[in-house]
């Protein structure tokens, strides 16, 4: 017989998820699990960043337009694209401070593990 999940959901009902190996939580509901699934959670976000430079191209390719065809003249032309280029620079340092996180929690994730098979040591320290 599969072992079930002991937590309870928030409808008050016993959750229906298999329990992870020597516990009687699911990987949903196991404490040590969480980060992994928070750090799943931010790689599903990342894509908000790719879609934010997606929508700067379009709207510089614009601005290159209305200068070429005289819309718009350059000096204005040049102060857009000016911040443009900082929001970029911010949507770029964000992407790499959650990358830099996941790293952290998958590092975590690993020494924990580690330290689990080897009676609670890490090889690197002493």
């Amino acid at each position: 017989m599969v072992p079930r999940c002991s937590a309870i959901t928030p409808s008050g009902e016993r959750c229906r998820g298999v329990a992870v190996r020597g516990s009687d939580l699911c990987a949903a509901h196991h404490p040590q699990t969480q980060e992994r699934r928070r750090a799943g959670a931010r790689r599903g976000g990342r894509s908000r960043g790719v879609t934010e430079i997606a929508d700067v191209k379009i709207r510089l390719r614009e601005l290159a337009e209305s200068v070429l065809n005289g819309s718009l003249n350059r000096a204005d032309a040049a102060v857009v694209s000016q911040v443009w280029n900082v929001y970029l620079r911010a949507v770029a340092t964000e992407i790499k401070v959650r990358e830099l996180d996941e790293l952290e929690g998958r590092l975590v994730a690993l020494e924990e593990g580690y330290a689990e098979t080897n009676g609670g040591r890490h090889a690197w320290r002493t």
